[in-house]
Formats: C-alpha cells, sequence, structure tokens
C-alpha cells in the first residue's frame, strides 16, 4: 500500500501518477481474497464483471446482472480496510444516464463501492458526464471490451490501425473531459496505450496494454493460475513462480508492477 494506514483514495493514485509511482490492481469477488490482497499491498480491488466467468462459469460477462455486483462488491468492501474498491457496471446497466444513475447509487450505498467502472467509448461520454456532475467516481473502458464481445467478434487487439488508434485516443480525452477520474485500457498495443497515459492527467489502467500505463490489473485467478481453460496471452502466472503461496503470488505481482517488470515484453501486445 502506497502509505501504511490511509485510505486509498483518486486522490492517492493522482499523486502516485504525478509522482511516476505504479500502483497496483487486482479483480476481487469476496471479503477473505479482498483482505488478503490489500495486505500483500494492492491499491485498488476491481470487483469485475469477470466474475461471470471464474465464479459463475459462464462463457461471457454478458449474463451478469446488477445484482450480482452489488453482493460480490459488498462482500468485498467488507473485507477491505484502505484500498479503494471498484466495481463494473455490468451489461445494458447504463443505456441512458438515468438508469446508469439508479445502478451506480445501487452499488456504492448497497455495495459499499468507491468508484464505478463502464466499458465503451465516444458512446457512453453522456453518461460519464451525467454521473460526474452526481459526484460520483468514475473508471472510463477503453479498448476490448468484454461486454460487447458478440459485436466485436471474440476476444481482439483494439486500436491496431492508425484510425483506430487515434479514434481511441480521441474518447480518451473526452471521457477525462466528461468526468472519469480514470482510464483503463484492455489488449491495446502498449505504443498507443503509452501514448494516452502521457495525454491525460488522471491515471490510466493497463491490462495487456504494456508497462507504460500508470497501473497495472489482472484477473486474480488469471495471477494465481486456477482460471479453468487457456490464461489470456498477457497474463503471467504468478502462483508458479512462488511455489504455490498465494500470498507471496500477490506480493511478486504487486512488487513486478511497481518495479516495472510487469508486464513485460513476453506479456505485453504488439
Amino acid at each position: 500500500m502506497s502509505k501504511a494506514n490511509n485510505p486509498v483514495t483518486i486522490q492517492t493514485l493522482r499523486k502516485m501518477k504525478q509522482a511516476g509511482e505504479r500502483f497496483a490492481v487486482l479483480t476481487a469477488y469476496d471479503a477473505g481474497f479482498a483482505a488478503l490482497i490489500e495486505e500483500a499491498g494492492v491499491e485498488v480491488l476491481l470487483v469485475g464483471d469477470s466474475l461471470g466467468m471464474v465464479i459463475q462459469g459462464q462463457q461471457t460477462t454478458v449474463p451478469v446482472s446488477v445484482d450480482n455486483m452489488v453482493y460480490h462488491t459488498r462482500c468485498v468492501s467488507r473485507g477491505a480496510q484502505r484500498a479503494l474498491v471498484m466495481a463494473d457496471m455490468p451489461f445494458m446497466s447504463f443505456p441512458v444516464p438515468e438508469r446508469a444513475l439508479d445502478n451506480a447509487a445501487r452499488l456504492m450505498q448497497e455495495g459499499g463501492a468507491h468508484m464505478v467502472k463502464l466499458e465503451g467509448g465516444g458512446h457512453v461520454l453522456e453518461v460519464i458526464y451525467h454521473l460526474a456532475r452526481q459526484g460520483i467516481p468514475i473508471c472510463g473502458h477503453l479498448g476490448l471490451q468484454p461486454q460487447s464481445v458478440h459485436k466485436l467478434g471474440g476476444y481482439r487487439v483494439q486500436g491496431r490501425d492508425p484510425d483506430a488508434a487515434e479514434a481511441m485516443l480521441a474518447d480518451a480525452i473526452a471521457m477525462q473531459e466528461a468526468g472519469a477520474d480514470i482510464v483503463l485500457m484492455e489488449c491495446v498495443p502498449a505504443e498507443l496505450a503509452a501514448r494516452i497515459t502521457e495525454r491525460l492527467s488522471v491515471p490510466t489502467i493497463g491490462i495487456g496494454a504494456g508497462a507504460q500505463c500508470d497501473g497495472q490489473v489482472l484477473v486474480l485467478y488469471d495471477m494465481l493460475g486456477i482460471t479453468p481453460g487457456q490464461r489470456p496471452r498477457f497474463a503471467r502466472d504468478f502462483m508458479a513462480d512462488a511455489g504455490g503461496d498465494i500470498r507471496a503470488a500477490v506480493r511478486a505481482y504487486v512488487e513486478a508492477v511497481k518495479s516495472g517488470a510487469f508486464p513485460d515484453a513476453e506479456h505485453t501486445l504488439a
């Protein structure tokens, strides 16, 4: 943790960006792992709708409901003492600003989230603007958007061609201007993620987006090497390196993120 007993806030992450200090993010779905992850030094706990796949056994994140997210966010917030708790807004929970506000309020009031995360580019700017004006902290999510996997035709790297890269940069800037406090990029070429990170004053988080983002996130189950099926190419099995010790694996992940050792070339998408 960046400061031993101080809670991590948006301002904490902004100051870390300004100081060139990287921060670590991991997904969490229950109180026990939330406490363990926080103890290892992770600044942000992401209650991801990835729970649909790693907890519920779904093929995608699409079936995850707001009720599911509220329940798991509440569990994580009970286990966390200092980390910032970020909760995903699940599929179709934010089609219009009014519905987004109702669901974000539930995640914060009932779930205890400190921040919500929304997938999407320009089409979610109105929602971000509306939520930000109501005092709701927001993380925008660009690049690969798992909730749109059927539209995208699979889990593919985004932003490879010049036009798509420029559009993503424009979306990131527009998100910040609309009121987003963090921008997360998934499966984005490292060079593009570095450009976006440099242009934004708000922190960025990468997953499969190179080492130049201000923070890094992995799905906990991927990082521990226990995800059923094939692990994403950008994920590293820290559990194997730690000899099966979960606490040591999480500490190794945190240290690798903060030192810049992860992601390395092997775990960076071109």
